[in-house]
């Protein structure tokens, strides 16, 4: 075989990768549509993460960390015994500043200390939360906030969304057909656009009811998953 016939073979076989791999333009015959179509579904959210927090106050700095730490080991102990894994538990931040006194033209004095420990708490049995949250403020925890609020796995709720958005990206391009008197004739490209994950809720703390010795309680209400697609018609 000539040089000239090794050529081409060889031409091809140095193509990198990404070059032989490079889609192909798709040539229309008839009319493009492109649609672009959002599917949304409902739910209730199974996850409810709190803050918790433990602030104490002492003339020394040793001191109010001591009693800080021993406040937030009860209120951690607190926490696994209600049935909450370690895996949900984390601690947030850890932090020790002064107090201080001012007066006129006089610099300040510091006058004791402030020391913190914030832990995120997070319930997979959202009934469960209130009760709990009582239990942390009986062992030592003075600074709550929350609960958030979000669904553990969005995928088959994604999956259910995607179903809906071509859905309706069909019954959309079905209408543009028969307003312009054309027939769909084959979907040349599907793409995914935006996710639009369920906003992490807050909600009130905590909703007490007047009785003695009454529990918080917290209402998971429902969220929205969406997302959207885009799709190319061809119509004739």
């Amino acid at each position: 075989m000539s040089k000239l016939g090794l050529a081409a073979p060889l031409a091809l076989a140095l193509m990198s990768p990404a070059a032989a791999q490079e889609p192909v333009a798709q040539t229309l015959a008839g009319t493009r549509l492109d649609i672009v179509a959002t599917g949304e579904v409902n739910a209730v959210p199974d996850i409810a993460t709190i803050g918790a927090g433990v602030v104490t106050q002492a003339p020394t700095a040793a001191a109010a960390m001591s009693d800080n730490a021993r406040r937030t080991a009860a209120t951690v102990a607190a926490i696994r015994k209600a049935g909450v894994a370690d895996r949900d538990i984390q601690t947030t931040s850890i932090s020790l500043s002064p107090q201080y006194k001012y007066a006129d033209n006089q610099p300040p004095v510091i006058t004791g200390y402030q020391a913190s420990n914030r832990v995120s708490v997070r319930f997979r049995d959202i009934r469960a939360a209130g009760p709990i949250l009582d239990s942390l403020v009986a062992a030592g925890a003075n600074q709550i906030d929350g609960p958030t609020l979000s669904i553990d796995k969005p995928e088959p709720l994604l999956d259910q969304a995607r179903r809906k958005a071509i859905a309706t990206a069909r019954e959309r391009a079905a209408l543009y057909a028969g307003a312009t008197g054309l027939r769909i004739k084959r979907i040349v490209a599907i793409s995914e656009g935006s996710y639009e994950a369920p906003m992490p809720r807050p909600v009130p703390m905590m909703m007490m009811r007047k009785e003695a010795a009454a529990d918080s309680s917290i209402e998971a209400g429902e969220q929205r998953v969406a997302i959207s697609v885009s799709v190319t018609f061809e119509l004739e």
